[in-house]
């Protein structure tokens, strides 16, 4: 009895957190929406088909016309490379305009740019090149919900990596410099590797980078508790648990209009029938097997990442995600060593950005509405949704 008691608690509070985060991670994405409509105008960009739709932006480089002007003029419009000049016409509107000529200048950092976009059908296909080259497909990285996006344009932007402010407030050492999309190697229990991809690797520390993601995944217990290093790190018995629905199969049904309305959308403008469909997928949820998972999934798989690596883990995210930060201390309370405890870390990207270059603090201002803790950010109130 006292364990059933218990249990409900426990999903009452997860059904709590989800809610939240789901309110939180809306209101993010709708002043993002509002934000980049702004910051789209003049840049190369399109609009995907969900509602609200979402602005992705395309590279910007140069034409033939450029490359045949004089050697002045081209400087001004492509940059000098032997002085590092920014350019003015090699740019992309998702991107900071000198972390982005940072970033075609160094390979590693331009091979994040090889991730297509997963929700490439919902977005209009982008125009062939002027050379009648192939249409480029859109990538992750062209979004202006884009998590990494963001980690890149403060990390690569010219005098961050190398400010000692910042490196004091994520606690980096030595000479290295940010590594993005590395790939560590989580040791299982049965000898093998999960090379799962971390954000970002600096010296000693390895990052995660939220924005307006809805949570830190959930996994199945199998797959959890099949790490090597699981029970020495974590009290199980503290993760936060979910009970993980596996799709049933669609069984024949009396009445056919039940099996169809289940998986179709109601319009937008009946309330009858969206309730009428909403009690049809509550029934239908209700009727799916449930297996115990874990929340917070990709915590738990960092920090078993940095437990393996003898490094520290940082999780950034937005201020306005308190429910982010509230998913990280579940699971970091559960860590059972203190030593690794003060291995893991918390950054909000408005504390970062007080530290940032005066020109950067002022891109994250207009594009994602991030500034420093006790300024106000630039208002949106002259963009609206029909703007």
């Amino acid at each position: 009895m006292r364990e059933a008691v218990k249990d409900e608690i426990i999903r009452c509070r997860l059904l709590n957190m989800t809610a939240k985060a789901s309110w939180y991670a809306s209101q993010l994405r709708r002043e993002l929406g509002l934000r980049n409509r702004r910051w789209a105008r003049g840049r190369a960009h399109v609009e995907s088909y969900s509602n609200p739709p979402v602005i992705v932006y395309a590279p910007e480089h140069p034409t033939d016309e450029d490359q045949s002007l004089h050697p002045k003029a081209q400087e001004r419009l492509l940059g000098d490379p032997d002085v590092g000049t920014p350019p003015e016409r090699v740019r992309h509107g998702n991107f900071f305009d000198a972390a982005y000529a940072a970033i075609a200048a160094r390979p590693e950092w331009m091979r994040r740019f090889g991730k297509i976009h997963a929700q490439g059908r919902a977005l209009p296909k982008a125009e062939s090149g002027p050379n009648a080259e192939p249409a480029r497909r859109w990538r992750e990285l062209d979004s202006s919900m884009s998590s990494d996006a963001l980690l890149m344009n403060v990390f690569c932007a010219p005098g961050v990596a190398e400010s000692a402010a910042v490196r004091r407030a994520l606690g980096v050492d030595g000479d290295a410099e940010p590594v993005f999309g590395w790939k560590a190697r989580v040791p299982l229990a049965s000898g093998r590797f999960d090379r799962t991809e971390v954000d970002m690797r600096w010296g000693g520390l390895l990052v995660e980078a939220k924005l307006t993601e809805g949570d830190f995944q959930t996994r199945a217990a199998g797959v959890v508790e099949g790490y090597r290093d699981f029970d020495a790190v974590f009290e199980r018995e503290l993760l936060p648990r979910v009970a993980l629905r596996t799709a049933r199969r669609r069984a024949a049904v009396e009445f056919p209009e039940e099996f169809t309305q289940e998986w179709e959308d109601a319009a937008t403008d009946d309330e009858v029938a969206r309730e009428f469909q909403e009690g049809i997928m509550a029934l239908a949820r209700e009727a799916e097997q449930a297996e115990v998972g874990y929340a917070g999934y990709q915590l738990i798989r960092n920090v078993l990442a940095a437990f393996a690596e003898g490094c520290s883990f940082c999780v950034l995210h937005d201020e306005r995600r308190p429910d982010l930060r509230e998913a990280w201390f579940a699971v970091m309370a559960a860590v059972k060593s203190a030593e690794m405890r003060v291995r893991c870390k918390v950054l909000t990207w408005q504390e970062l950005a007080a530290l940032l270059p005066e020109e950067l603090q002022e891109f994250l201002d207009w594009k994602y509405g991030i500034v420093g803790p006790g300024r106000m950010s630039s208002p949106v109130g002259d963009v609206t949704d029909s703007d």
